[in-house]
C-alpha cells in the first residue's frame, strides 16, 4: 500500500506543480510578452500590471510550495 500511496501523493504534486507553472507563465512571461510584441508598451507598465505580475506569481510560488509539502508525506 505504500507504494500505490507514493504514487499517488507524486501525481499529485505533479498536477501542482504544473498548475504552478502556468501561474508563473500568467504573471511573469505573458507581460514581458506582450511588451515585446508591441501589445503593452514600456509606459503601459502600471501599477496594475506590476500588482498583476506580483500576484500570479505569488500564487505560483505558493502552489508550487504546496506541491513540495505533498511529498513530504512519501513513504518508506
Amino acid at each position: 500500500m505504500n507504494q500505490i500511496h507514493n504514487e499517488q501523493t507524486k501525481l499529485l504534486a505533479t498536477g501542482l506543480n504544473n498548475v504552478a507553472v502556468a501561474f508563473v507563465v500568467i504573471g511573469g512571461v505573458t507581460p514581458v510578452t506582450a511588451m515585446s510584441f508591441g501589445v503593452a508598451s514600456a509606459p503601459s507598465l502600471s501599477f496594475g500590471t506590476v500588482a498583476f505580475a506580483t500576484v500570479w506569481l505569488s500564487a505560483g510560488v505558493a502552489v508550487h510550495w504546496a506541491a513540495r509539502r505533498a511529498l513530504r508525506s512519501l513513504k518508506p
